[in-house]
């Protein structure tokens, strides 16, 4: 992880080694692109690590304490699989950013988490700079080059 000072912010560098599978999320999400570990001076160490730099509604993630009570890793892991918290989460991720958490998690079950982190270092690297695009805003982390 390489930071950069810019425009008062300091700014974050897509990793040139393999990107830490820790960084995937319960949910399908790709914790590495996510407007909080992209754009902080103590970015989020993702879903399954600490609450430490988190907003407040990963904090209090229904999603996050139901993996945690069933003892489970991934929601995909689960016989409920995909239950209504999850499909929730979906239809505002499609709607929303045009990202479907779902088709992630189909992903790392059919070709493995090292598999889906290396195509999502491929899709949410900038082509520009080197910087992180965030799935939030479609913005760099370091040049603010728009994703198409």
């Amino acid at each position: 992880m390489q930071l950069k000072q810019g425009k008062g912010q300091d700014f974050m560098k897509m990793s040139t080694e393999k990107i830490d599978t820790i960084m995937f999320a319960p949910c399908g999400m790709n914790c590495k692109v996510c407007y909080k570990h992209c754009y902080h001076k103590k970015p989020c160490a993702g879903c399954l690590k600490s609450d430490q730099g988190k907003p407040e509604h990963c904090r209090k993630c229904k999603i996050k304490e139901c993996i945690k009570d069933k003892r489970l890793t991934y929601c995909f892991e689960c016989s409920d699989y995909p239950c209504k918290l999850i499909k929730n989460l979906e239809k505002s991720y499609n709607q929303r950013y045009q990202a479907s958490l779902m088709e992630n998690s189909e992903y790392v079950q059919q070709k493995g988490l090292e598999a889906f982190m290396e195509q999502q270092k491929e899709k949410y690297t900038c082509s520009k700079c080197g910087g992180i695009i965030s799935i939030h805003d479609r913005e760099c982390s370091e040049c603010q080059e728009k994703m198409k």
